[in-house]
């Protein structure tokens, strides 16, 4: 028991000089994947939010729900359809999306996060949205060599991001928690990814790191072998692994949003594992971490 009560001491001292060098940053946390459908891990990662917002760390959460949104076509009768990846968006798709993300995963984010004693505030399509888009066309090669656009609905790049409005938010020590439903210059709403959006918010509000969160524990060098995990990449050793396939599938959006984080100013991007218990504060408040760092060089 003696023992157990030194090593806690020791960890916290090792966090001490974490919390001091991050207090009053922004980070940018994106949840998704299989997170988002266990209660207890999404639990343990709002509890870790709430730990950092107590000790001077000013957060924004970012969330996916791809798997509810599947689910809940599914009830309605409605076959998913996916265009390079990228799920083709309706008007019905559209409605049904913003259902799941805003009035569903938002709202249960926001009422636990408060119910733990901090402040938070839902920013979406149906009330402060702060991200806005345009529509997004995906380029294809025909058979005659020509290349042509492809219309997959509803479905949106982010133009831009109210930084002013976050920003303000994190400084009245709220907690912006973002849907990933944007809207666009006429005020229509468009379907955009949860991996982007972050990266992009990341880099709007000159956030001191970029984390995301999800059901795998980071890079593999070899992505056969779940030891391989890398603990630090360059920008230059992540676009060598997607050239030889190594990086490829649901990986590429990550490792695409933290390019652009990166690029607009962010010092690291990081991948992490939220099925693992406390898995956000182990990667902020350890110097061996738990997942990949993501470095511009």
């Amino acid at each position: 028991m003696m023992k157990n009560a030194i090593d806690k001491a020791a960890s916290l001292v090792e966090a001490h000089q974490y919390i001091r060098r991050f207090a009053g940053k922004i980070f940018v946390i994106k949840v998704g994947g299989s997170i988002m459908d266990d209660p207890k891990a999404l639990e343990r990662l709002v509890v870790d939010v709430c730990f950092m917002d107590a000790v001077g760390i000013r957060s924004i959460l970012v969330h996916g729900g791809g798997k509810g949104i599947t689910a809940a076509m599914q009830e309605a009768g409605i076959e998913a359809h996916f265009v390079q990846g990228r799920r083709y968006t309706d008007e019905r798709t559209l409605a049904i999306a913003e259902h799941v993300l805003v009035k569903e995963i938002n709202k249960n984010i926001v009422s636990q996060i408060t119910a733990a004693g901090h402040k938070s505030m839902g920013i979406h399509s149906l009330g402060s949205c702060a991200v806005f888009a345009k529509k997004l066309f995906l380029p294809e090669i025909d058979e005659n060599g020509q290349s042509k656009r492809i219309d997959i609905g509803q479905v949106g790049e982010v133009e831009w991001v109210n930084d002013q409005l976050l920003v303000a938010l994190t400084e009245s020590r709220n907690i912006p928690v973002i849907a990933p439903i944007a809207r666009d210059s006429a005020g229509g709403k468009l379907n955009v990814n949860a991996d982007s959006v972050a990266g992009h918010v990341a880099a709007a509000v000159g956030a001191e790191k970029l984390i995301l969160v999800s059901d795998t524990h980071g890079i593999r060098r070899d992505v056969e072998d779940e030891g391989s995990v890398a603990s630090h990449l360059t920008k230059d050793e992540i676009v060598a692994m997607v050239g030889d396939g190594t990086i490829s599938a649901g990986m590429l959006p990550k490792v695409e949003s933290g390019f652009t984080a990166l690029e607009g100013g962010v010092n690291k991007a990081h991948i992490i594992d939220g099925r693992i218990p406390h898995s956000l504060m182990l990667e902020i408040y350890t110097k061996q971490g738990i997942g990949t760092e993501i470095v511009m060089a």
